[in-house]
């Protein structure tokens, strides 16, 4: 939309996230181009020139669209598998079967990913994309391209692994690259497809998979390219005990202190999980302002285990909230992760003063902006900021009795997006996508799946 185009919300309640967590039970929301010109109580200003649109949000709160932090897209045709296992015994099974993808498979697994997340409220997305078999065409490509059809802001965070069976990993050996190609493919990456400019539509951070998939020297010279090219880092963090042992066996320390010695700590990393940290590990994160991706569902899922992220928020960590792969969080969408988060840390040491409902929808919004180095623009609704908004319709059954909005939202069923705008442009309407075949990608994903099974049992 032209920058002086806009479109008018109004009657609304409306949660900004902003720093003093102001809310309207009754307001307004004025768009004009790809940015948020004006909210406030009560009714839009008199006189708006050039209004192409104006919405009666009656019954709806508005908030900032939710950004994830953490996935893998390429899981979205691997559902359902390993349902009982721990995390080192699921990877072991599934690895043979994703060192088997193609440009094909991660094109349809993205867009099933990026489809499920869009339409229930996330503007903002992220994939750490790291098994790259070789002749499997251009992934990284694909997932860009996937995206930019969805319509969302993007980051690929370029991943890659090195460290083999024969090393100690638990990759087979043929499903990882060496070194020199992994530094080398991810270097090309960022510099065809990053976008360093306020508003960007895709980002590419730098980001070998985990301690037990890549070798020390991956993980520095990794950390060494991401600075040399001014993009963020990311990895997974000390998700389970199993990983603390690793480390400590290995390495001799553990991940923090194994990530620090790496140059893996500092405000343009962030880390997915960090389920097992202890007060000098959160003390260390603190301090450097590392970030974490709270993935409630998958550690459940795996049972990982149950993340201080009440103790994170109180040292000052940034904690944004992520899907994880969908191998391991099955429905794929990020609303659950809200009401997962608030729930699953009340079973933690803080009980029921762990988080609360507007924490949550902090941590779904504003907190994932600031682990994506992306707070300046969006994750809050403020005047100058980008238009990355979302309408939740709270007045039918499901919730139309919960008096609070916000907490109809975090802890009522997953709420009907009745309209999501990315950049200015709407990219969901009434909870279906406005710019992709829902069935067509369901099709996809399914033969993708069948195709990628079949190849896997032949070996």
């Amino acid at each position: 939309m032209a920058a002086d185009r806009r479109i008018v919300i109004e009657n609304c309640s409306i949660a900004t996230v902003d720093a003093h967590d102001t809310e309207y039970p009754s307001g307004y929301v004025v768009i004009a181009g790809n940015r948020i010109e004006s909210l406030g109580a009560g009714k839009a200003p008199e006189g708006l020139e050039n209004v192409d649109r104006r919405i009666d949000a009656t019954g709806h709160l508005v908030t900032p669209g939710l950004v994830n932090t953490h996935h893998h897209y390429y899981q979205w045709i691997t559902r359902g598998l390993a349902t009982d296992h721990n995390l080192f015994n699921w990877l072991v099974a599934l690895y043979p079967t994703w060192a088997r993808i193609d440009e094909q498979m991660v094109y349809a697994a993205a867009q099933g990913s990026l489809a499920m997340m869009a339409r229930g409220g996330v503007t903002t997305a992220m994939d750490h994309h790291y098994v790259f078999p070789a002749g499997s065409g251009d992934l990284s490509g694909a997932i860009i391209r996937a995206a930019r059809e969805t319509g969302v802001r993007f980051t690929l965070a370029r991943g890659s692994m090195d460290r083999s069976e024969k090393d100690g990993g638990l990759p087979p050996d043929f499903a990882v690259e060496t070194l020199e190609g992994a530094l080398a493919a991810t270097e090309a990456t960022v510099k065809e497809h990053h976008d360093s400019s306020f508003g960007a539509m895709t980002q590419v951070a730098v980001a070998p998979c985990s301690p037990f998939s890549v070798s020390t020297e991956l993980l520095r010279q990794g950390a060494e390219l991401a600075r040399s090219l001014g993009v963020r880092l990311h990895t997974h963090g000390s998700e389970t005990v199993e990983e603390e042992q690793f480390c400590k066996e290995l390495f001799g320390m553990g991940p923090t202190d194994y990530f620090e010695s790496t140059g893996w700590l500092g405000e343009d990393v962030w880390m997915a999980h960090c389920v097992h940290m202890n007060d000098s590990d959160i003390a260390a994160f603190a301090r450097t302002k590392t970030g974490v991706a709270h993935c409630p569902s998958s550690n459940a899922r795996l049972a990982a285990g149950i993340a201080r992220v009440p103790d994170m928020l109180a040292a000052g960590v940034p904690v944004g909230l992520g899907v994880d792969g969908t191998a391991s969080n099955e429905s794929g969408e990020l609303h659950t992760e809200l009401r997962n988060a608030l729930l699953i840390n009340r079973l933690g040491a803080h009980r029921e003063a762990a988080l609360n409902a507007r924490q949550a929808l902090r941590l779904g919004t504003y907190g994932g902006a600031q682990v994506l180095g992306r707070a300046a623009e969006t994750g809050s609704l403020e005047a100058g900021k980008l238009a990355d908004l979302v309408l939740w319709k709270l007045d039918t059954l499901a919730h139309a009795s919960i008096a609070d909005p916000v907490t109809a939202l975090v802890l009522g069923a997953a709420a009907p997006v009745t309209a999501s705008f990315v950049n200015g442009r709407q990219i969901v309407e009434n909870s279906r996508l406005l710019h992709v075949d829902e069935e067509a990608v369901a099709r996809s994903t399914r033969e993708q799946a069948r195709r990628l099974a079949r190849i896997a049992a032949q070996g």
